[in-house]
């Protein structure tokens, strides 16, 4: 069943371990994509493999792809192909990622908890296919190429903004908005009030 609400300060719980379970999200994107930016806050104490986001179309699971494959790294990929972030190793900490890539540089920016992390170059003129499945949380079919099934995550995960004062980009307004997102739980999943809102000030 399709909900629409406000998910501000609100995230998804993925309960169980090992799981199946993610989130579809509901945009409707008909023209293929330049450029794009995705934010997310988890929170976990996974140490295997896992997948945040995925954006797959017919012709390419791997379209967009943020993945974790452990502690202290992420892959960021763009049309099956992938650069690599290595930050500092955390478990049961919340971690706020966004990344960023614009097809006429290919260039990717990448940010770990507000701090910048040097530019790469990745599928310079690209073009990111349109009609796109939106998963996250999922392990599913969206897992990078070559690999095995990746179990899907398991913990708490949010849509998350960007400063304006960490990005040199002026981005187009949002794909998705997490105060009016449409989506679909698949599996185990339950939307609750992040940590710091269920704890009061």
């Amino acid at each position: 069943m399709v909900a629409q609400e406000d998910l501000y300060r609100k995230v998804f719980v993925f309960r169980k371990d090992p799981s199946d379970a993610y989130v579809v999200l509901r945009a409707k994107l008909e023209q293929p994509l330049q450029n794009f930016t995705v934010c997310l806050r988890s929170y976990t104490d996974l140490t295997r493999p896992y997948s945040l986001f995925s954006y797959a179309t017919k012709a390419q699971d791997n379209e967009i792809l943020l993945f974790k494959p452990k502690p202290g790294e992420y892959r960021f990929y763009v049309g099956g192909r992938f650069v690599t972030f290595r930050v500092p190793q955390s478990i049961a900490e919340s971690e706020h990622v966004c990344a960023s890539w614009e097809s006429a540089t290919g260039i990717v920016g990448f940010w770990f908890n507000g701090k910048p992390w040097p530019r790469k170059g990745l599928q310079r003129g690209y073009t990111v296919g349109p009609a796109p499945s939106w998963h996250c949380g999922t392990g599913g079919d969206h897992k990078p190429s070559g690999d095995n099934k990746a179990p899907a995550f398991l913990g708490g995960l949010g849509w998350a903004s960007m400063r304006a004062a960490y990005q040199s980009l002026r981005l187009p307004p949002a794909v998705m908005a997490w105060k009016s997102l449409s989506y679909e739980v698949k599996g185990d999943v339950v939307v609750k009030p992040r940590l710091r809102e269920a704890l009061g000030p």
